[in-house]
Order: structure tokens, then sequence, then C-alpha cells
């Protein structure tokens, strides 16, 4: 009974932690110049996400299969040694050798990103195994190796090459950064074994060994800051890796609420001060304006929050953004199924309306190609964005967000009504009402893609718009279908 309800009530607890981080734990900028960045980020609501290393080549989870917890995404079912730990990192850390995407082509995706409507791109340069998906000097870990197969290549420095490509699109370049690097000696010492995500020593104890791994992080990421072009957000992952308080006891405990990969409360806290502050102010004055996204540690360096693979319920006070799979997983899984257009579509209007981004991710395989299925959903995506983005980019929240099937965004003294159509409807309603809109007496209401006024009443305190029949039997657009309203 006991193994049935603790992690019942764990869950539980869990998530109501979370639910109290994400509405209260935001910390508001200061920097002007971080601010007026925010603004444009906030406008742009739509971008891209990037898992890639390595790992692809097996189809698995990124990096979690090396780490010593008993969660379904750490299971270990590749290699030829998976019932051995030690065995299967070597196997694991090998796959380096074999790493050989060919078919890299960054200029198609960033192509295919810029017509689904997509405004910036967040690419994974280094997850928690610590393989290196650019040119660092710190490590002989990464894709630029002589040791890995794709090192020869012309565009072996994957992240140059991508952040060139989507810049070159008018997109803004993103960096995702691990905090914990699980190959590095000064973070998971060979001395002792790892026992979970953490650091595998306490860094009280080990303060050289500690600062060293501190120096190593803070080298790696200046040489993204300085080597790489415009960066426009450092997309920090890993939120264990933290500083940490001390109650009067002189015991530990966290002031993050959970670890957003899991959605359980962390197992054990160590204090791993890496030093958030001085790093953030070096890299904005190499990068000025730098949005900063520490996820799940409350503080100021965390510049918008991040929902994992969720919509909040309603709008959040903040910046933030959901980050989503487009299909699969986040890394590259044989055979995946995507989301449809309308799913897409919906998903996006749904975060919109709350004032939210959307960051849709899609995995790069080990050949260097994304499914087909990616440009089909953003050729989808993409062709209801032609009619419709004037009801995305740049809008906020209006209250109450949606009614009935109608999601509702702001801009410029405008409302945008976003009705949200279902699986078996492919034509518009006759008639659309809302209750929670009184436009003024001489408002104008067209519909966008075709900018032809439409005809409307009050009723109550709201209205009831006409369709013309024409556009009852063919709409402007696929999906879902927007009125602006010109109060």
């Amino acid at each position: 009974m006991k193994k049935t309800l603790i992690p019942f009530l764990v869950t539980i607890i869990s998530f109501s932690v979370f639910s109290q981080h994400e509405e209260q734990k935001y910390v508001p900028e200061t920097d002007p110049l971080v601010l007026e960045k925010l603004e444009q980020w906030q406008d742009m609501k739509f971008g891209l996400l990037m898992h890639w290393g390595a790992y692809s080549q097996w189809g698995i989870v990124e990096s979690w299969s090396i780490c010593p917890e008993d969660y379904g995404w750490c299971n270990r079912k590749k290699g030829e040694n998976p019932d051995n730990y030690f065995e299967y990192v070597k196997e694991y850390e090998n796959l380096k050798t074999t790493f050989n995407p060919v078919d890299f082509n960054p200029e198609k995706w960033a192509k295919a990103a810029k017509d689904a409507g997509m405004k910036y791109v967040v690419f994974t340069t280094k997850h928690h195994d610590g393989f290196s998906m650019f040119d660092t000097k710190q490590t002989d870990y990464k894709v630029t190796d002589p040791g890995c197969a794709f090192h020869s290549n012309p565009k072996s420095n994957i992240t140059k090459e991508i952040f060139d490509a989507f810049r070159a699109e008018g997109m803004w370049a993103g960096a995702y950064f691990s905090k914990p690097d699980w190959h590095n000696d000064n973070y998971w010492d060979p001395y002792f074994p790892p026992r979970d995500r953490n650091v595998n020593y306490d860094p009280e104890l080990y303060p050289e060994k500690w600062n060293k791994y501190v120096d190593f992080t803070h080298n790696q990421i200046m040489e993204l800051m300085t080597e790489y072009g415009k960066v426009d957000i450092l997309w920090l992952d890993g939120g264990w890796v933290a500083k940490e308080s001390k109650d009067d006891m002189g015991k530990w405990y966290s002031k993050k609420a959970l670890d957003t990969k899991s959605g359980f409360l962390k197992t054990s806290i160590v204090n791993q001060d890496i030093r958030m502050d001085e790093l953030v102010e070096k890299a904005r004055k190499k990068q000025p304006g730098l949005i900063v996204v520490d996820r799940a540690v409350p503080g100021k360096n965390q510049n918008y929050l991040t929902p994992e693979n969720r919509v909040p319920e309603k709008e959040l006070s903040y910046p933030w953004e959901s980050c989503i799979i487009a299909g699969g997983g986040w890394s590259w899984v044989p055979n995946a199924k995507y989301k449809s257009g309308r799913q897409a579509v919906h998903l996006l209007v749904d975060i919109v309306a709350k004032g939210g981004n959307l960051l849709f991710n899609v995995a790069p395989g080990p050949d260097g190609k994304w499914h087909d299925e990616a440009y089909k959903l953003f050729e989808e995506i993409g062709d209801w964005m032609e009619v419709n983005s004037e009801a995305i980019y740049g809008t906020r929240a209006i209250a109450p967000y949606k009614e009935g099937k109608v999601c509702l965004t702001q801009k410029n003294g405008a409302v945008y009504a976003i009705y949200l159509a279902e699986e078996n409807e492919s034509g518009m309603p006759s008639k659309i009402f809302l209750s929670s809109i009184t436009p003024d007496e001489d408002a104008k209401m067209t519909l966008l893609g075709n900018g032809q006024e439409l005809n409307w009443e009050k009723s109550g305190n709201g209205f009831v718009v006409d369709i013309p029949e024409k556009f009852q039997k063919k709409p402007t657009s696929k999906y879902a279908w927007v009125i602006k309203i010109d109060k």
C-alpha cells in the first residue's frame, strides 16, 4: 500500500508546487535593453526548438539513458550492453565516432520554419550528455573533433551553420545550453559513481573541483556569446544546477519547485552555485539585451518561463513560452507521428490567446534530415498563417481569452475573434455569437483573408455576426477563421 500511496502523494504535491512556482515566482527584469527585447520576443509568438545530438543514431531520448535514475525515459534499450551501466555509457559516448549527418541542410530547415511563420530558433548546442554541437575549445567531446565522423565536413560546426542559416532568413538565434554536463570529470567525478542527475560529489567539500567546472561552463557559454554572431536568447536547461540556501539548522533546502522533466519533487538537493549573476553580466557585455532563460530557477535570470509540453489554463502575468513536441519525442525517433495541421494551428491560437509563445520542437535525424511529415505540417501551418497571421503577431491577451469555440486576441485597438473549427467542420457557420465583447455602434467587422465587411448586430452585451453563404461553403483558410473587430 505504501508503495502505491507515496508516489501518488508526491505527484499531487509536485503539481501543486509547480502551479505555485509557475504563477508566483517570476522576478521582473530591470535592464531596459532586455525589457525592449522581451517585448519584441513577445510579438514574435512562434519559434522552433531542435534537439539534436549523436544520440539520434539510436533513436532514443536525449541524454537521459546515461542518468542512473529509475524513470521510464532513463531506460537503456540500445547497444550491446544495456544491462551493464558502465559498459552502456562507453557505448553511448562512442556514438561520437559514428555521428555523420551528411544530409545536414540548415538552409532548408530555416526556409521551412520561416514559411511556417516562425520568428526564432532555439538549438541544442549541448545537452546533458555533454556532447557539444559546436567547435568548443574546452573539450574534445564535440562534433568537430577528429574522432567524430562528421568533423571533416565543411558544415561540421553545426551550431554556427544553423545560426547563420536562420539569421539569413531574418530569424532570431537562440542557444539551448545544458548547465549539467555528465561527460565532464568535474561534474561526474570518475572516482565516485553517479547517483542521479546531480553532481556526484559535494561541491562544498571539493571547491577546487567545482570551481573548475564552473569555469568550464562559463568558458563554453562565452564561446557561444563571442564566436557565433548575434545571439538573442540564452536558453539554459538543467534547473537543478543552481545556488541553494540553508535553513536555520544548517540543512540545504531548495528554492526551486521541482524538476521540470519528471514532474516529481527532487530526491536530493545539492548546492551547485554556478555563479549565474556573474555569467549573465559577462554574456550581456558581448550580447547587449540578451534574453536569458535559466529554466526552473526562480530569480532575475529567468526572463521568461517555459511550461513544458503543456499549456497553462489561463493567461499568465509575465512573459512565457510553451515548449511542445511537434511529433515523436524531443529527440529523433523513427516513424514519428506528428500533430495534424488542425492540432498545430489550434495549439498556437490557444497559447497566443493566453499571451504566450509557442516553441515547437522538431528533431533532426542521424542523417541530418527532418521527417517528411515535419515539412508537410509546417506547410499547413504556413498556409494558415499566410491568411491569419495578423491575429497572431504582435497581439496581447484579452479577457476572457476564449468563449466556446472562439479565442480572442487584441492589437492596436482591434480585437480578433478566432473560431476554432472542429474536425468535422469544413465550412463556417452561418452566424457566430459572442457575449464577452461589446463593440461600438459603428464597429467594423471583416473576415481575414478577404477583407469583406460583415453584417452584425448587438445581442445582449455581445453581438451576432452573419457569415455570407460563399464563406460558409468555401472559407478563407482551414482549421480556424478570424473575424477582425475594429471597435
